[in-house]
């Protein structure tokens, strides 16, 4: 049977955000056909079944290098850059999972970073540079959407993965990069106890809670909403914006300064624990169903910005589970999703008047909203976990041609190596250096 590591770099355990929730996913579904082992920095003792969980505590990278020999494959976000380059000359077939494409995604986050330019400069050019070389040295790749994959093809394109050969094995390159997004459980969510509606302090039994069903992080805009919110409780009393989770499960997660922008915004409005409700702690995932099945609409706002434009909102995809009509920003895939199959509402950018109407329209027409859970319900089938991870058992099962990691390969791991020592002296001086080199070296989180 074939041998299967999985590297998550977020902790898998009771509360668990995006990554770690996918790799727990991705190892359940691998399990059905394939020997798999997912390592992670931590695994506060849960279990999954058929899969060994093992701790990447003490994991150096010969020692690392070692472990993942014993294995056919090996699948991860990035691992740390020498790793990379050591795996793609042993071999290790090795698919890089690319749904999360830090090149943009870090946009939005350094943006709202009040550090010094220097250092965010030098941060945001190393984690891109992490991902350019599992590019580099990647045997095949998955992503989140047809749009990612495309940016992607461009990406392998740019670095010389693409050839004629290539195309001759595998006119679609499929082979080389394939389409794995963010999936929902095939059994439906199922209710055990009561967790909002007449239990939290202002949200009434009879009140129509929007669910916000994630983290607030940069590059959303949770302030349109609370806007909008603070409109419709000028008139009417029964509309509650509930945070989900507000701080990050992994401490080793900065804090992300749109969640006090989003906090001060509802006091300065005199709606907060009135008509918006946050949760500052992050709800454990085997819990989340009760809070999904108590809402009347699962919302999601963003920005205009290149972040959003190759988003995958993994938020939305628990909204479908729970058959929950959506109201969301226009501007990623799921949006377009929502507004070409009219399961919810699709609302322009920043348009708080939008906002109001989309809510208004679902939430007092009974009829309207019965017609959009049924679409809801309809669409959640085709993005079951067992449907999406199709094509990686594919990727897993076929032997295809192994990547040549050449000179270049390492000169873009020595550049990273610079960018990493420059960007801890920025932060923490000569001495910050020498302890993060100890760190990486004795107690690395992720190989």
């Amino acid at each position: 049977m074939t041998r299967v590591l999985l590297v998550s770099n977020d902790r898998i355990g009771e509360r668990m955000a995006g990554p770690a929730i996918r790799y727990y996913n991705l190892a359940l579904e691998l399990s059905r056909r394939f020997d798999v082992t997912l390592m992670a920095p931590a695994s506060d003792g849960v279990e999954i079944e058929r899969v060994e969980l093992v701790s990447a505590e003490g994991y150096g990278p010969r020692a690392f290098r070692r472990f993942a020999e014993t294995f056919d494959t090996v699948i991860a976000q990035t691992l740390r850059p020498w790793t990379m380059w050591s795996l793609a000359r042993s071999r290790v077939r090795v698919i890089y999972d690319l749904y999360d494409p830090y090149l943009v995604e870090n946009l939005g986050f350094f943006a709202e970073w009040e550090g010094s330019r220097p250092y965010q400069e030098v941060e945001y050019r190393a984690n891109a540079l992490l991902q350019e070389i599992a590019i580099a040295t990647g045997d095949a790749f998955v992503c989140a959407s047809e749009r990612q994959r495309d940016f992607w093809l461009g990406m392998l394109g740019a670095l010389g993965r693409i050839d004629s050969d290539s195309y001759r094995r595998d006119a679609t390159l499929r082979e080389l990069v394939d389409v794995v997004p963010f999936g929902l459980s095939a059994e439906p969510p199922r209710k055990t106890r009561s967790v909002l509606k007449g239990i939290v302090p202002g949200i009434g039994a009879e009140d129509r809670v929007l669910l916000w069903g994630g983290g607030i992080w940069n590059w959303f805009d949770p302030l349109t909403l609370i806007r909008a919110v603070t409109r419709l409780a000028e008139r009417r009393d029964d509309v509650k914006l509930y945070f989900l989770g507000v701080r990050h499960p992994s401490p080793e997660t900065p804090e992300m300064a749109m969640v006090d922008r989003a906090v001060e915004l509802a006091r300065e409005l005199n709606v907060l624990d009135r008509a918006v409700f946050f949760n500052f702690g992050w709800v454990p995932y085997a819990e989340r169903a009760d809070y999904l099945l108590e809402a009347d609409l699962g919302v999601s706002a963003h920005f205009d910005s290149v972040e959003t434009r190759y988003a995958f909102r993994t938020r939305v995809l628990d909204y479908l589970w729970a058959e929950l009509p959506i109201v969301t920003s226009t501007g990623d895939v799921l949006a377009e999703l929502v507004a070409e199959r009219n399961l919810g509402r699709s609302v322009g950018i920043g348009n708080v008047d939008g906002w109001v109407a989309a809510i208004e329209e679902l939430l007092d027409d009974s009829a309207e909203y019965e017609r959009v859970r049924e679409r809801v319900r309809q669409t959640s089938a085709g993005y079951t976990w067992p449907a999406v991870t199709e094509p990686l058992h594919r990727l897993v099962a076929q032997s295809g041609e192994r990547v040549r990691a050449g000179r270049s390969v390492g000169l873009m791991v020595l550049r990273y190596l610079g960018l990493a020592t420059r960007s801890v002296a920025l932060r923490h001086g000569v001495r910050g250096v020498l302890r993060q080199a100890l760190r990486v070296v004795f107690r690395p989180r992720v190989p």
